[in-house]
């Protein structure tokens, strides 16, 4: 099982926010590159990468602190913002491995399967979800779109890979929503990482265990447990073989 220890930028730091709030932010370094290369001596291969100000705006903001990372030799899977194909073709033109497309992917079908011919498997689909619904433009909006349904469309269309979010148990450090997470890869055929609220080694080992049954769980997304101390990555790593 993978991990991908979270990194999420705003004005140009990185910093994470309580449930996607803007006015609930902690600043935990003035340089994200110099965080991912901790993340990378401690034996990560990936991040995962969020444009915070590029999802509020619409447009990536931070494209030259994304390739500083990305210079690292780090894959890096990033998103924030993609919603036109020609953002995704610049996010891709920094080297990063995998982009992540969500609002838009909620918006137009049509979009994300022209991306898939296109990209392959480069284009993973983010799914956030506020009690079962989709959350769009950086979290602000709630549609009426249940996050299973559009999971399997989006599994229909050919998208390899899913980032599925449940947003009240992110930065929460109170565990995942395991109930949620196990919907969508009974769900889905496709890859699935899962995201919120991990908060100790207990909750990967969850996790893992689910892998056993749904083979599809490709890993699991880690933010504030890691900058809080919660959770070592070289132990994390090494449970997650």
């Amino acid at each position: 099982m993978q991990i991908y220890p979270a990194i999420d930028i705003k004005g140009g730091r990185c910093v994470r926010l309580t449930q996607g709030r803007s006015d609930q932010e902690t600043v935990y370094a003035e340089d994200p590159a110099v965080v991912a290369a901790a993340f990378q001596a401690a034996g990560s291969v990936w991040v995962h990468v969020v444009d915070l100000d590029g999802a509020f705006a619409g447009a990536p903001r931070n494209l030259a602190v994304v390739e500083r990372i990305v210079a690292l030799g780090l894959r890096v899977q990033c998103g924030g913002g993609l919603r036109t194909r020609a953002t995704v073709e610049q996010m891709l033109g920094c080297g990063v491995s995998r982009v992540v497309v969500g609002t838009r992917a909620a918006e137009s079908e049509a979009f994300v399967g022209e991306l898939v011919q296109a990209f392959g498997n480069r284009i993973a689909v983010g799914i956030d979800a506020r009690d079962g619904r989709v959350a769009v433009k950086g979290w602000i909006d709630t549609t009426g779109t249940g996050a299973v349904a559009l999971g399997r469309r989006m599994d229909g269309i050919g998208v390899q890979t899913l980032i599925h979010t449940d947003i009240s148990t992110d930065g929460m450090l109170a565990g995942p929503n395991f109930t949620a997470q196990e919907a969508m890869l009974e769900a889905v055929r496709c890859r699935v990482i899962a995201s919120g609220g991990v908060s100790s080694l207990a909750d990967v080992a969850r996790l893992a265990e689910i892998k056993k049954r749904r083979p599809n769980l490709d890993g699991v997304i880690i933010g504030k447990a890691l900058y809080e101390g919660r959770v070592d990555l070289k132990e994390l790593l090494a449970q997650a073989g």
